[in-house]
């Protein structure tokens, strides 16, 4: 995975009402989903505080498989 070309500006955010929001939406529709999921993938590393190339692995303790009858 290649590293980002986007860079998170956390002054440019900021709380909105429905409407305001509908501009977001149409935005990011215009994107590939390869770019919403590339986008997602860095917000969750900024938010998560991981590297994006190096991204923590699973914990697999925490889950068990069951089968189903």
């Amino acid at each position: 995975m290649e590293t980002p070309v986007f860079k998170l500006d956390r002054t440019a955010f900021k709380a909105g009402n429905h409407q305001q929001n509908g501009n977001q939406f149409l935005y990011w529709q215009s994107k590939s989903m390869t770019e919403r999921l590339q986008a997602a993938a860095y917000l969750n590393s900024v938010a998560y505080n991981y590297d994006l190339l190096n991204p923590p692995r699973l914990d697999r303790t925490a889950f068990s498989m069951r089968k189903q009858d």
